[in-house]
């Protein structure tokens, strides 16, 4: 592999991990929302059911049940966030990978 193709990869790399780190902040912002937005429903159900008299042993279950919706857009998130940070850790590797074989060749 040629030293200008070698760093025409890395150059390649280190803008995809820039731009893989934007998006991972994006995620994790959206995935504290869906979190925030879960939790705050997931409250009020609770207190709904509460009010209602529903006995207190079925009132988390069946306010989970009516929230389910929402708890599903915050583990969608979640995995998204987790998925693109492993995203992220696989092109740093690889960057890692391309800087060790330049480093080969300079000494080479």
């Amino acid at each position: 592999m040629e030293l200008i193709e070698l760093n025409k990869l890395m150059m390649q790399s280190s803008e995809r991990i820039r731009k893989a780190t934007t998006e991972i902040y994006k995620m994790a912002r959206e995935k504290a929302n869906t979190e925030y937005e879960y939790r705050k429903a997931l409250s009020v159900e609770i207190t709904k059911l509460r009010a209602e008299g529903l006995p207190v042993s079925l009132v988390a279950d069946m306010a989970r049940g009516n929230v389910a919706e929402l708890k599903l857009k915050r583990d969608l998130a979640d995995g998204m966030y987790k998925s693109a940070t492993e995203s992220l850790r696989a092109l740093q590797s690889e960057l890692s990978g391309l800087q060790t074989v330049a480093r080969y060749q300079s000494e080479v």
